[in-house]
């Protein structure tokens, strides 16, 4: 089970802070094994409770809600998706051909971690609003999507229109849309040999469809790459 240590602050050096973030950890982790369980709209304060063996409101002294529990997974969720999309970018060639092994990443992730995607792009849970601390990191995710996607435009490999909200809404539905249909049907199956996420490296090309690039000098250059990647 996913360790949440790294993501609690401890807030302070004393041995009184450290176990107080040690058991913050600790019942994210029990919550997640809930909502696997219970299923995300499951999730139980008074379960988790028995789970980490006190009684329910000592629950309520580390997360004042089952929303502020909700909100502290959706943040770490939407925190680890974004590193881990940064460091593959960290590692793709620039341009379009540098698209899916950003997908990819993103897309294993999410079939490694099937509980926290579902939280993060489904609403799983009723009422349940992220809070803007705990949604800013896919607002940082949508600007690095927009920055490669200029970059795309401005060598010749997509359509200027792609670079708009319209282009990028699209985008973060194909790649929504493939994550959600592999979460919805094979949960448990993870990333290698899945049903959908198996077509992610194909998404730069539906994109490329809906954005064609101008017609111009560089079209005999990206008809070339095109044949041998």
């Amino acid at each position: 089970m996913t360790s949440f240590a790294d993501d609690i602050e401890a807030g302070g050096a004393d041995r009184r802070s450290r176990r107080r973030a040690e058991t913050k950890a600790e019942i994210l982790r029990l919550a997640v094994e809930e909502m696997a369980e219970h299923g995300a709209a499951g999730l139980s304060m008074s379960r988790v409770a028995r789970r980490l063996g006190v009684q329910p409101p000592s629950l309520y002294k580390y997360f004042d809600s089952r929303a502020a529990l909700y909100d502290a997974l959706f943040g770490i969720g939407q925190r680890r998706y974004l590193r881990t999309a940064r460091r593959a970018a960290e590692q793709a060639p620039p341009g379009l051909a540098g698209f899916a092994p950003v997908l990819r990443a993103g897309a294993r992730w999410s079939a490694e971690n099937p509980v926290l995607a579902q939280l993060m792009f489904w609403r799983t849970v009723p009422g349940f609003v992220p809070t803007e601390q705990a949604y800013a990191p896919a607002l940082e995710l949508r600007r690095d999507w927009g920055e490669r996607v200029r970059a795309a435009v401005e060598r010749g490999e997509l359509g200027a229109g792609a670079a708009g909200e319209e282009g990028l809404d699209l985008l973060a539905s194909l790649i929504a849309g493939m994550v959600s249909m592999q979460l919805s049907n094979e949960p448990d199956a993870g990333f290698e040999g899945s049903r959908f996420l198996r077509h992610v490296d194909r998404i730069p090309d539906l994109f490329a469809a809906a954005y064609p690039p101008p017609p111009g000098p560089g079209a005999a250059a990206r008809e070339k790459r095109s044949r041998t990647t």
